[in-house]
């Protein structure tokens, strides 16, 4: 466990027990609410206090922990659980069943009860926040079976939003991937993530939705996760996709690393997820490089001559279709 103050430098209470992962920033300002939080003795009734190095922090009696460098793992979360800690209807939860080798977490988003697939996970509730806001930009996509006919007209239309019983949507990007009886198999492409969106935006055209899985989340990916599974993202990836300034805030760089370069404003656009044979079973295997996956790369090695492998870097023309370019010089 790391040693330490609890902070290590003034900030507000909410984000120190962001930072801390024991809840978000909103979860907090209510644990602030009911009384569970005391700061130097005293029982805070407001989020709007600034705590130090030097003050003493205790949520439900206990110290506030000390932030370690923020994690990240990819779950695969199965149908009929909820994306909460504790739910007013008594419904099983995704932490109910975590594996047990995983800290406190909390997710990046939620999906509803009937929703499936790809969630991440994280111990910083300030990643959390930060992964999660439709300004960060990363595209959320998704699998999805539904009953009924669209057209593509319909689905062009989306692309510039829609507005749906008083609530604009932003852009979406949907396209039809297989039919088969009375169903249509989509891929849907959403960043806001509002609540149902994308059962409502397809409502709206008709379809009724009765399978919905979502396959990548930035430049995560579902990938061959069971329901119930969870990998950690490594340190050095998660570095890579926050970029430098970001990934010193979160604790992911240490004196043994090189720092990622800085990136421009922006994030990795991420391709279109096609996987042709998503069945009845939901299965995501579309063969591509990921990050967060196990595939190997299927780039062939140079061509070989007298058993040895020949080096792309000789004279231009070496290597072209039916062999090597004779020499066009005349002989002396």
């Amino acid at each position: 466990m790391p040693q330490g103050p609890a902070v290590s430098e003034p900030m507000r209470i909410a984000k120190a027990m962001a930072r801390a992962g024991l809840c978000s920033r909103r979860e907090a300002e209510r644990w602030i609410a009911d009384g569970r939080v005391n700061v130097n003795g005293q029982v805070l009734t407001t989020p709007a206090v600034e705590v130090k190095p030097k003050d003493r922090v205790l949520v439900d009696g206990r110290p506030l922990p000390v932030a370690e460098p923020a994690r990240l793992w990819r779950y695969n979360k199965p149908k009929g659980v909820v994306t909460t800690h504790n739910d007013p209807q008594g419904r099983p939860t995704v932490f109910d069943s975590l594996p047990p080798d995983l800290p406190r977490v909390i997710s990046v988003g939620r999906l509803d009860f009937n929703t499936e697939g790809l969630i991440l996970l994280t111990n910083d509730g300030e990643l959390a926040r930060h992964l999660e806001l439709p300004a960060t930009g990363w595209l959320r996509r998704y699998r999805v079976r539904a009953k009924g006919r669209v057209n593509a007209p319909e689905l062009e239309a989306l692309k510039d939003g829609v507005e749906i019983e008083g609530v604009r949507y932003g852009p979406v990007e949907v396209a039809i991937d297989t039919m088969q009886g009375a169903n249509t198999w989509l891929t849907v492409g959403i960043r806001e993530g509002k609540n149902r969106e994308v059962r409502k935006v397809l409502a709206h055209l008709g379809l009724e939705v009765n399978r919905l899985i979502r396959v990548s989340f930035g430049p995560f990916q579902l990938l061959d996760l069971k329901p119930g599974e969870a990998e950690s993202v490594k340190r050095r990836v998660l570095a890579d996709q926050l970029g430098a300034e970001l990934a010193e805030q979160f604790g992911l760089l240490d004196d043994r690393e090189e720092k990622p370069q800085a990136k421009k404003p922006g994030f990795k656009k991420v391709r279109a997820v096609k996987e042709r044979d998503v069945n009845e079973r939901g299965d995501n295997d579309h063969g591509r490089k990921s990050y967060g996956g196990k595939e190997q790369s299927d780039r062939r090695s140079p061509p070989q001559r007298d058993g040895k492998p020949r080096s792309a870097g000789g004279r231009k023309g070496t290597f072209q279709k039916g062999g090597p370019r004779k020499d066009r010089r005349e002989k002396p």
